[in-house]
């Protein structure tokens, strides 16, 4: 019998193939860069809670990587027996094993017990949490710890950091004692299952499907789709399947191929994908498009964001998560044709937030519409600003009156096969102009990574 963690536990729950891979064949697995960014975050969290928790520095941390598991599982019922707080604690029983992120000592009844809180990055408590802990608390209270209480510690995404350092308020708690406890026997199946899995000779016959990304990204994603037919015209590419027969004929009758999906299931836009992905001819509707655009007069801006998000906010006046601009480009159509392009840039370190919304001000000055693609996000930032520096607000609200959105004219009025159902600026830019591909452009490609650092 192989000694399985929580996290493999998890991966078991999410799909048993994942965890025969990880297992037998982890050389297969791709992490994507919003994985890898996840977990950074998860460490930048983790830190700041063992502050928060252990203000005095009192605590005692165990490092089972530098330490070695033996040593690591034996100091941690070591310390069991004292009355410190207690991080990455090890424990291990019948065949699994579990690292908690923080032990408390408590008194209850008059005897010495521990609160147990585990660390998220989130901003909620997710479904799939509940599992984590049933069986966190499940290899704790089996390895002899005397558990009183489990709870999960997620970030408040309203909190505002307030500087110098102080993040009390970050992370709130939500106890799941009642849950977690109550799970024993599901715990029990899962660990049998997963075991019974591990001990497979060869990975599990399953299909790909939604679990490949819920409730996270599957490393093994192309390894899998690698072994299966490869639709000429992929069912993945149909936007926004949510009626019960659509998902019916793809979940459980397997339909593959756009040319299995008859048109009667098919909304209007859906159907356009289809037809113009098997014709491999593009749609535009130039006429209708032109009609949408005819009330917006020159002068015209063309305005583009980048933005950078912390889970763990470093400057005054900021949230976790809040995406934070520090990038734009505005290009500046006159009524004789001139393109002007001004721009900025803050690659400081300081919160660029300020100068930002007085640079975007004077470089969409008082008249003509502002077009953007995906104008949630821009509207979203320009609040956000206005919000925070209250001088400034006026204008920069007057800014978002004047904001045009030109991605649902993209979506109602154009599609290439090339887009694969995606109208995104990145999909649908090199559709209309090849030599305008991003792809060329490593900055851009790696931006997610910057983003989420």
């Amino acid at each position: 019998m192989r000694t399985l963690s929580k996290s493999k536990l998890m991966n078991y729950r999410q799909c048993p193939k994942r965890l025969w891979l990880e297992i037998h064949r982890p050389e297969l697995k791709e992490e994507s860069a919003d994985t890898e960014a996840r977990f950074a975050a998860g460490h930048q969290v983790g830190e700041i809670a063992r502050q928060l928790y252990d203000p005095e520095g009192k605590g005692q941390l165990i490092d089972a990587r530098q330490e070695g598991f033996d040593t690591a599982f034996a100091r941690s019922a070591a310390l069991l027996n004292g009355a410190q707080p207690i991080f990455e604690a090890g424990f291990k029983t019948g065949g699994v094993l579990a690292f908690a992120d923080v032990l408390l000592p408590i008194r209850k009844n008059g005897k010495g017990v521990w609160r147990m809180v585990e660390v998220k990055s989130s901003t909620s408590v997710k479904d799939y949490h509940h599992d984590d802990t049933a069986i966190q608390a499940f290899i704790a209270r089996n390895a002899g710890v005397p558990l009183a209480s489990i709870a999960l510690s997620h970030i408040d995404s309203k909190w505002v950091y307030p500087g110098s350092g102080d993040y009390r308020g970050l992370l709130v708690e939500v106890d799941l004692t009642e849950k977690a406890f109550g799970r024993e026997a599901e715990v029990k199946a899962w660990i049998e299952g997963a075991q019974a899995v591990a001990g497979m000779a060869s990975e599990p016959p399953i299909r790909t499907g939604r679990q490949c990304s819920e409730p996270y990204d599957c490393g093994f994603l192309g390894h899998c789709r690698g072994q299966e037919p490869q639709a000429e015209y992929p069912v993945h590419w149909l936007p926004r399947v949510q009626t019960k027969a659509l998902k019916a004929l793809i979940d459980d009758e397997g339909a593959t191929d756009l040319r299995e999906v008859p048109d009667d299931l098919l909304n209007e836009t859906q159907l356009r994908v289809k037809t113009h992905s098997l014709s491999g001819h593009a749609y535009f509707n130039a006429a209708s498009a032109a009609a949408a655009l005819a009330s917006h007069k020159l002068p015209a801006m063309f305005l583009d964001f980048e933005t950078i998000n912390f889970a763990v906010p470093i400057w005054k006046g900021t949230r976790s998560y809040q995406q934070i601009p520090y990038q734009f480009s505005v290009h500046r159509l006159s009524r004789t044709g001139k393109l002007d392009h001004q721009s900025f840039l803050d690659l400081s370190g300081n919160d660029p937030s300020k100068a930002f919304a007085e640079a975007l001000i004077a470089a969409c000055g008082e008249r003509g519409p502002v077009f953007v693609y995906n104008a949630a996000f821009e509207r979203g930032r320009i609040t956000d600003l206005a919000t925070r520096f209250s001088k400034l607000k006026r204008s920069l609200l007057a800014i978002n009156d004047r904001v045009v959105d030109l991605w649902p004219l993209a979506k109602e009025h154009y599609y290439h096969p090339s887009q694969e159902c995606s109208w995104s600026i990145k999909k649908v830019l090199p559709a209309v102009a090849p030599d305008l591909s991003y792809d060329a452009l490593e900055e851009v490609q790696d931006q997610s990574t910057q983003v989420s650092a």
